[in-house]
């Protein structure tokens, strides 16, 4: 087998990695650039290698930086299956539907107001592109393994988000597992990830390499954020992708609230896939901790706001209240809109919630810069700026550790990916500390664009 990895080995968007065995190529996730503008334009060139000879896509899961390209490399000419779980099925639909949504908006919008520098702007694709490709997309079930040409193909529960899956790739010669995104062994909606099993070459993510995330939950941090909005009678806003992170603050805030009923203020949802998300969670029950009752307490407690016209009247809202919206970086979404109207005040918060990529306007607030431009505008943010530790979903340093500690057996090579050059330093050093760099053990940052050869 031979790895060629085509975006989210130097950092921590556009995943795609292209493995090629005697019977063909698979592309292990097709995400989208996010964050710097030199990245955002990739979204644009033609793909690095003919989307026409690749058999199938194997999807770790359903969030954009691992499955936002899918409908541009179906208009590049892929015609092969996307294999994912049943779970990660629904979610990627969602995703990528709101995804066409968002753009084909923010271009319209753009074309109307005049603030883009194309003539006309276009979107990277559209609901149509996104329909074409759902017709593409085949269920697999965890642990099953299914037959590709001459490779044998499972995907393995990891925890993160719903459907999340690590792939296990098997060609008779060389075995590779694919982390995806690792979760967290004690997250409060998901299941700790499977760790994996003995393979000649593990391709990890390292998005937290550098950092372990702060003990036990932040509902303290959490329960001082809402005492200060309380007081100065402000809006809280919090950029937060809705499938994975908004849920997890819903039910820290439902804990919070049910403990400490003082704080209680009302809680709204801006997001159009937000009805979607409550049912993928009743439908697929055995993927997390909460229960039919947890997820009715849960959204009971919500305000879910759908439609475009009652999100606008939010901005002309007084608070006190919660606006929890997307995306999560600040890269697009209806958070835009409500923070050009509540960004500015002094008596509102923006409240970050997970990991930052450069160049997108979220690292730029937790970075201390308060200009933003937005739509066209640029907008001085007076509200204060304050991040949620612990809420990721992704493994810190000492769990990633932890999980492959937990393999069967120790894998015979580590490549990592998916992380800030310095978290994928941090991590190789410690793995290396933890298994060894001897023969035939080695640890390394997947370069991207070079092809490895994967023996056993």
């Amino acid at each position: 087998m031979r790895l060629t990895s085509f975006g989210g080995a130097a950092g921590v968007t556009g995943s795609k990695h292209l493995l090629e065995t005697e019977g063909g190529r698979l592309l292990i996730d097709c995400g989208m650039f996010q964050g710097e503008k030199s990245g955002r334009l990739r979204n644009w060139e033609p793909p690095p290698f003919d989307p026409r000879q690749v058999q199938a896509v194997l999807l770790t899961h359903g969030h954009l930086d691992h499955c936002g390209y899918l409908p541009r490399l179906v208009r590049e000419g892929f015609r092969g299956p996307i294999y994912t779980t049943r779970a990660g099925r629904e979610v990627a639909r969602v995703i990528l539907l709101d995804s066409a949504r968002v753009q084909e908006n923010d271009a319209d919008q753009a074309n109307r107001e005049g603030w883009s520098k194309h003539r006309p702007a276009l979107p990277l694709y559209d609901t149509a592109d996104v329909e074409r490709t759902l017709h593409r997309f085949r269920s697999a079930e965890y642990g099953r393994p299914l037959r590709l040409g001459d490779a044998e193909v499972s995907f393995h529960y990891a925890g993160h988000i719903l459907g999340a899956a690590g792939v296990l790739i098997d060609d008779g010669n060389a075995r590779v597992w694919f982390s995806g995104d690792i979760g967290r062994p004690c997250d409060p909606v998901m299941f700790p990830p499977r760790p994996p099993e003995a393979v000649d070459a593990l391709v990890m993510e390292s998005t937290y390499g550098d950092r372990t995330h702060p003990p036990g939950v932040p509902e303290d941090q959490l329960a001082e954020v809402l005492s200060g909005i309380l007081a100065r009678q402000g809006v809280l806003l919090v950029p937060a992708f809705a499938l994975g992170r908004a849920q997890t603050l819903l039910v820290l805030l439902d804990r919070l609230l049910h403990r400490r009923p003082e704080l209680e203020l009302p809680v709204y949802l801006s997001s159009p896939m937000a009805a979607a998300v409550s049912e993928l969670y009743r439908n697929f029950p055995d993927e997390h901790r909460l229960s039919a009752e947890d997820l009715d307490r849960v959204f009971s407690r919500v305000r879910i706001v759908e439609h475009a016209q009652r999100a606008r009247r939010l901005d002309r809202k007084d608070g006190p209240f919660v606006l929890i919206a997307g995306s999560g970086m600040l890269t697009g979404g209806r958070i835009l809109g409500h923070l050009l109207a509540h960004g500015e005040d002094p008596d509102n918060v923006v409240l970050l919630t997970g990991y930052q990529a450069p160049g997108t306007r979220g690292r730029t607030l937790l970075d201390g810069g308060r200009e933003l431009k937005i739509q066209g505008r640029r907008i001085e943010v007076g509200a204060r700026v304050e991040e949620l530790q612990g809420l990721s979903a992704h493994a810190d340093c000492d769990e990633l550790r932890q999980w492959v500690q937990a393999a069967s057996e120790p894998p015979r090579r580590v490549w990592l990916v998916h992380g800030e050059a310095p978290a994928r330093a941090a991590l190789a050093a410690g793995l290396r500390d933890d298994l060894g760099d001897e023969e035939p053990l080695r640890v390394r940052e997947l370069p991207e664009g070079e092809t490895l050869d994967i023996s056993p």
